[in-house]
This record gives C-alpha cells, sequence and structure tokens, in this order.
C-alpha cells in the first residue's frame, strides 16, 4: 500500500487560465476507496474537457479530484476494499472522472480495462476517454449498425479518428470533415471513406452527392450552433442526431418539420457526469464487444504527439492550435 503521506508530482492549477498555469506542483499521493484501484500513471490522455476546464468552463463533478485528466494507463499498486478481478502489478487504462496528470491516480475497478501486450502505454492512455464516448454515442444512442452511413465533425480529432476506426471494424461507412486538405488526406489514410474540406465544400450539398440524394443515418456533432441545422439536412428518414459538445454554440435553430416529416431523433450526451454504474456497463460492453478487437491489435489509436506530464501547457496548446490528428498524450513514467 503507498502511504497518504506520500506526495506525488500533480498538474493542478489554482487559478483558470492559459496554459501557462499548468505548472507540476506536489499533492498527496491519494488513497483508493472501496471498489477502487490506484494506479501507478504512465501515461495519462489530453482531451478538450480538460481544456474546458483550465479556462474555467467546466468544473469537475462533485467529488472528482481537482486535478485534470480523465483517461489514464499504468500499474496497479494498491487495492480498496471489495475489489475483485484487479491485481497489484496488473497494466491497466481506466476511465476516470478527473485526477489523470499525476504519479498517482485513483480509479474505480469496474472503469478498468487490462493493457494487452499489443499496446504501448501511450496508446492505451489514448484509449477510455474517446472509446467510451464514441460507443455510446455512435453505437448507443445514434444506434448505428453495420451498413449504415455516419457523418462525423471533427474527423481527425481524437473523438474523430476513433469514430473512424471503431466505424472500420464494425461495418460503417464513415463520412468526416475536417478543416484542410492536408487533414482530409490524413482521415481517409486512418479509414474514412469519405473526407469533406469544411472551409472550401458546403458539407449539406457534398453528403447528398455523396449519398446519391438519400442522406446519413447518423450525424456524430461537437459543433453545435448553427451545425445543428445544416446537420438535419443531412440526415436520411429516421436519421438520428447525436450532440456531444457545442464548440459553436449551445444554441440551435432545428427545422421542426423536417423532424416530424423524416422521422428524425435529436440526443446528446456529456460522459463526465454520468454515474459510476452507468460507465461499469459501458467497460462491461466494451470488454466484450470491442477488446478482443484491441487484443488482436484489429484497433488502436491514432497518436499525434506525446509530451512530458511537465509539459503540460505545451500539450494544451497544441490541441488548441487545431493542428493534431489524433490523440496528445502525457508521459509520467
Amino acid at each position: 500500500m503507498v502511504s497518504s503521506t506520500v506526495t506525488m508530482t500533480a498538474i493542478d492549477p489554482a487559478e483558470a487560465g492559459g496554459p501557462e498555469v499548468l505548472r507540476p506542483v506536489e499533492r498527496p499521493v491519494p488513497c483508493p476507496g472501496a471498489g477502487e484501484v490506484l494506479i501507478r500513471v504512465a501515461a495519462a490522455g489530453v482531451n478538450r474537457p480538460d481544456v474546458m476546464q483550465r479556462r474555467g468552463l467546466y468544473p469537475p463533478p462533485p467529488g472528482a479530484p481537482s486535478i485534470p485528466g480523465l483517461e489514464v494507463a499504468g500499474t496497479v499498486v494498491a487495492l480498496g476494499d471489495g475489489v475483485d478481478g484487479v491485481n497489484p502489478g496488473a497494466r491497466v487504462c481506466a476511465l476516470v472522472a478527473g485526477g489523470g496528470y499525476a504519479e498517482y491516480a485513483v480509479a474505480s475497478a469496474r472503469h478498468c480495462l487490462p493493457v494487452p501486450p499489443v499496446l504501448t502505454m501511450v496508446e492505451a492512455a489514448a484509449m477510455p476517454e474517446t472509446l467510451f464516448t464514441v460507443w455510446t454515442n455512435l453505437f448507443e444512442r445514434a444506434y448505428a449498425v453495420d451498413g449504415d452511413v455516419v457523418l462525423v465533425h471533427g474527423g481527425t480529432s481524437g473523438i474523430g479518428t476513433m469514430a473512424i476506426l471503431l466505424g472500420r471494424l464494425f461495418g460503417l461507412t464513415v463520412i468526416v470533415t475536417a478543416g484542410s486538405a492536408a487533414k482530409c488526406a490524413r482521415a481517409l489514410e486512418i479509414g474514412a471513406a469519405h473526407a469533406i474540406n469544411y472551409r472550401e465544400t458546403d458539407f449539406v450539398e457534398a453528403v447528398k452527392e455523396l449519398t446519391g440524394g438519400r442522406g446519413v443515418n447518423a450525424v456524430l456533432d461537437m459543433v453545435g450552433g448553427d451545425y445543428v441545422a445544416r446537420n438535419i439536412a443531412c440526415l436520411a428518414a429516421d436519421g438520428r442526431h447525436v450532440s456531444i459538445a457545442i464548440q459553436r454554440g449551445g444554441e440551435a435553430t432545428v427545422p421542426l418539420w423536417a423532424i416530424m416529416r423524416r422521422r428524425l431523433t435529436l440526443t446528446g450526451s456529456t460522459l463526465r457526469p454520468r454515474s459510476g454504474e452507468f460507465k461499469a456497463l459501458v467497460a462491461d460492453e466494451l470488454r466484450r464487444e470491442v477488446w478482443p478487437h484491441v487484443e488482436a491489435g484489429r484497433l488502436k489509436p491514432v497518436i499525434d504527439s506525446t509530451f512530458a506530464l511537465a509539459e503540460a501547457g505545451a500539450a494544451h496548446a497544441r490541441m488548441e492550435s487545431g493542428e493534431h490528428v489524433g490523440k496528445i498524450v502525457l508521459t509520467v513514467a
């Protein structure tokens, strides 16, 4: 057991601000509670919610650490009471509600997935947040099934690249949008069926042309605002629109008659505030449905870049530049 009096290096800004507020500090090593494990962190994924939290726009949910970081990979070093099925020394990756930007992090044992030999710790740390998000929104809320055509905005983001990879595994035709010819080319290399440069082409017209006027079965949207009505124009009859972020604003005007006439479904979700029980159920589904592909080497995340924990500010600057393709990861151990 790691004593709670031992300290660790962490990124835990005292105030909101730019990337410069992400400086290493000393914090107590957390103690795992009932049903939890303590992980010696080897790597931690960087995600858009971390950036929003740093800016003061997305406070941690009640009970979550103020330390940012929603996904980690590392080695289990201690168990809380009642943990079954995870042993000290196990290599795991985990979804956490916070605390990932540190040398140690606590995770629910039920939110951990084993790291197989085919994955590096950097790759494993890049999996949980995007995998949980894409699975719950594209396959559960949007009911995407083999043969469906889906539109994914932000096709070269961490979420977008994971949607492409999962879509290929599960028989989806994935159309993405991206902001440059180079990013479109990269999305096609990763496995997108089509990539639309939204700066040069009206994606609504492009989708109509690509689908022969039928439209797509589902849209995974992280843009919001005025994109929502345009996304609706892209949907086929009985299509599903799922909102997972609102980068262009949280308000939208939608054509109700089109929704009624074509029997469309508009939904959305956020992952971080969901209950631990819900996340455990998702982890169980991923273990059954997706993890065999991971263990066989058929699913690996796209890694853009890595930064040392002390360089978390540079990692955030990279994310905010919009130049990244895939995941940005902090290396800790």
